[in-house]
């Protein structure tokens, strides 16, 4: 029996057995259509969720081989998927040829999506990307030469050839440019029982995980154990370094931040890193909020408070349950009219803990506010986690309220707040 307080389950989607990952969404002729990127096999879903009630798979678009195309955006029409190679031990073993980079698609007809291009960004492609509309999709790219993902700016202004207008990253990344990083840098490499799929993945550490915000003239990027990074993007084809706030040490995973959303009217950025070592073998993980009033000097302001198991939770509690446990996604509005905007509540998955609301009304004491703990799953999809326990990965929340979340090996559950 799922727990939950202050929200109700009204509807799930099985998937067809397909476990989803991130989502996006558009409205058109106010009927809402759910994107649900794939997380065990490369492809794309598309439901019809007008009635969360009764949620309806219109379509399921196959990937490329070997190819992870877990990441989705959409906005102004078009979605942006990513291609990426896919971890050791994320896969069934596939060996043919991985794809690189993001797919342009038109999805106008929202049940259609009709390929316009391709960005190949070399070495092991784009992991989280974001697109608000326009003529930029903001990158996290692995490009050659390069040891982990770095900030890319691709202009699709044609989509059929897509155009990398400018790039930034944290110093030492470009290795091919004779780059090496300092004593304090390395340490944040191999210290803090950094995740081991990190070497296979080329990240490092010190690597933009994404989303890169954009707001303004601005990009928030989570630069993982780098921590807060603020660009200027004034200068589309120059993004300049405004000010950095660490994390790792002492907080966080390797992946210490995760993501970074501003909240320009309050001059506030939330924050969170990923747990990624199971059974919490690593550094604690946190969410939090940033204080970017004097954007020369982000100062942390808040950490959100751990869940609890609720009353009659069975087990010694979440950091004991297997698989992971902590922050991974927030609901993320980027400025699309379908999507709730964020003012003083806050959606966040939680892997084992399912997803968590918090009240952030006063920004220097978040609490929770609502919770929702799905079943364990009862049969596996994919390989992990290595003990097959709840773990939801990513959250939207539409204009009307509804909630929509993703979890491994299970489909796509929807809810209401009370």
């Amino acid at each position: 029996m799922p727990f939950s307080h202050g929200v109700t389950e009204v509807g799930y989607h099985d998937l067809d057995g397909r476990s989803g990952f991130k989502l996006a969404m558009q409205e058109v002729d106010n009927r809402f259509f759910l994107y649900v990127a794939a997380l065990w096999e490369p492809g794309l879903s598309i439901l019809d969720v007008t009635e969360p009630e009764r949620p309806r798979l219109l379509r399921w678009i196959p990937g490329p081989s070997a190819t992870w195309t877990i990441q989705v955006q959409v906005a102004d029409g078009r979605m942006i998927t990513g291609l990426e190679h896919i971890p050791t031990g994320w896969s069934a073993g596939d060996r043919s040829t991985p794809q690189n980079g993001f797919v342009v698609w038109d999805v106008s007809t929202p049940d259609d999506p009709v390929e316009l291009g391709r960005w190949d960004s070399g070495g092991t492609g784009t992991h989280r990307n974001f697109y608000a509309g326009g003529d930029l999709v903001h990158t996290a790219a692995n490009m050659d030469g390069f040891e982990g993902h770095i900030y890319a700016a691709v202009d699709i202004s044609d989509p059929g050839r897509p155009t990398l207008k400018g790039r930034w990253w944290w110093p030492g990344q470009h290795a091919a440019a004779g780059e090496s990083y300092p004593d304090a840098d390395r340490d944040r490499l191999r210290k803090g029982k950094p995740f081991p799929d990190v070497a296979a993945t080329k990240q490092h550490n010190l690597s933009l995980h994404g989303g890169a915000y954009r707001e303004g003239d601005r990009v928030y990027a989570p630069w993982m154990r780098a921590g807060l990074v603020i660009l200027d993007v004034s200068d589309e084809a120059n993004p300049t370094l405004v000010s950095n706030l660490s994390f790792y040490p002492p907080l966080g995973s390797s992946i210490a931040l995760h993501t970074a959303m501003p909240l320009p009217d309050r001059g506030l950025v939330l924050v969170n890193s990923e747990a990624l070592n199971e059974n919490c073998n690593e550094p604690v993980n946190v969410a939090g909020i940033v204080d970017v009033s004097d954007e020369t000097d982000p100062i942390l302001i808040s950490l959100f408070p751990q869940p609890r198991p609720p009353r009659g939770y069975p087990g010694r509690g979440f950091a004991a349950k297997g698989g992971r446990f902590g922050p991974h996604n927030q609901h993320q509005p980027q400025g699309q009219a379908c999507l709730a905007p964020v003012e003083n509540t806050v959606h966040l998955t939680y892997f084992n803990a399912g997803l968590q609301i918090y009240d952030i009304s006063d920004p220097r004491d978040p609490f929770v506010t609502a919770y929702h703990i799905p079943d364990d799953p009862p049969s596996r999809r994919g390989p992990l986690p290595r003990t097959l326990v709840t773990q939801v990965e990513d959250v939207l929340v539409d204009r009307r309220g509804f909630i929509y979340f993703s979890e491994k090996n299970t489909g796509i559950t929807i809810l209401r707040q009370d």
